[in-house]
């Protein structure tokens, strides 16, 4: 039974795109693409990790694909444009020439918009999480403004905003700017479509690209959002609570303990989902020493002050070294606490905290 539903899934989802092959054109690759302006970043301090230069692309009369998940597709005629298009593949950026598109076609309903569209959109947690929504898609804006200006914008093409989300398009007076709703449209052809190279991911595995951020992604932060935060917390020593994250990783076993061993060491717990982006912005930047499991959250590194102390807990198998990355361009104190792999698999959580190594750490 269950295979015969697979195989009449199969038969359905090959059926249904098919259908929008003949509606729409099959999907290409080549290097040749017709109705594109293709620019030039010449800034000498916005390029990348490799000092190679960003690309800002405009098509007319292009369409944008997503499947929301691992690729999106920007298309001039029937064809896939390199380099604006996005590819993770099992946490590999890849090429292009490997975008689905090339193999399924654009199977969503097309919707038209009249006039200019920036695309923002790249899969996966890119859209929601908090960190990746820093590094990765506010950045694209900046890179965009070197060529173009944001006034001629009409419209975002990303997912639907959090609050943190519209929070920051607000304080950078951008909230006017319409949201196209990429998990609802997932197929949409513009006027204009304009997209970027990507900020930080140039080539290879996600997690080790990390190492590689741009200096100039942080510098542009916080240049744009320190100035806009007033000064409401004060806090010596503070721990970002993480018990709230709806994801298992970095998640601390002997979590009560941990709160009564740092409240006794003078630390004061936050959870970031609770305080707005002013307010986490704020709080990290008038904190001295800041102690957390790794998560989204410590992007907020960003708008710490220099040599600020930072204490990050995650598992030896864990190697994403994004927060060191920070840690090192904003010229922090940065300490790694690598915990050892747990050996059982039904425990909530793969960090369990020794208080005797802890304490090192915090004196």
């Amino acid at each position: 039974m269950y295979f015969f539903k697979k195989k009449l899934q199969f038969v359905f989802k090959s059926f249904f795109r098919s259908i929008f092959k003949i509606l729409y054109g099959k999907i290409y690759f080549s290097d040749k693409i017709k109705n594109i302006e293709l620019n030039t970043i010449n800034s000498a301090n916005i390029i990348n990790f490799y000092n190679n230069k960003y690309k800002v692309y405009k098509i007319t009369n292009g369409r944008v694909y997503s499947d929301n998940v691992n690729n999106v597709a920007i298309i001039s005629g029937n064809q896939i444009v390199k380099g604006a298009s996005y590819q993770q593949i099992n946490g590999e950026l890849r090429e292009a020439s490997e975008n689905v598109t090339l193999k399924i076609g654009t199977p969503r309903i097309k919707k038209y918009y009249k006039g200019r569209v920036l695309c923002l959109a790249q899969g996966a947690s890119g859209h929601t999480n908090y960190c990746h929504w820093l590094l990765d898609i506010l950045p694209k804006i900046k890179l965009y403004s070197e060529i173009y200006k944001l006034s001629d914008l009409k419209y975002f093409y990303l997912n639907k905003l959090n609050n943190f989300q519209k929070e920051s398009l607000k304080l950078l007076g951008l909230d006017h700017i319409e949201i196209i709703d990429s998990n609802i449209k997932r197929h949409i052809q513009c006027d204009e479509i304009t997209a970027t190279d990507h900020p930080n991911y140039y080539k290879g595995f996600i997690m080790q690209e990390h190492k590689n951020m741009p200096t100039w992604i942080i510098q542009w932060l916080r240049n744009c959002f320190l100035k806009k935060s007033k000064k409401t917390y004060s806090s010596e020593k503070i721990f970002i609570d993480r018990s709230q994250s709806k994801f298992k990783h970095c998640q601390i076993i002997n979590y009560k303990e941990t709160l009564k061993f740092l409240e006794k060491n003078g630390f004061k717990s936050y959870k970031l989902e609770n305080l707005s982006f002013k307010e986490q912005i704020n709080l990290f930047q008038n904190s001295k020493t800041i102690l957390s499991a790794h998560g989204a959250g410590l992007a907020n590194l960003i708008f710490c002050s220099k040599n600020a102390n930072v204490i990050e807990i995650r598992p030896e198998n864990h190697p994403n070294e994004i927060y060191k990355t920070i840690s090192k361009i904003n010229n922090l104190n940065y300490n790694l606490y690598s915990t050892p792999k747990l050996k059982d698999p039904n425990i909530n959580g793969d960090i369990k905290i020794d208080f005797d190594i802890l304490k090192s750490f915090i004196n």
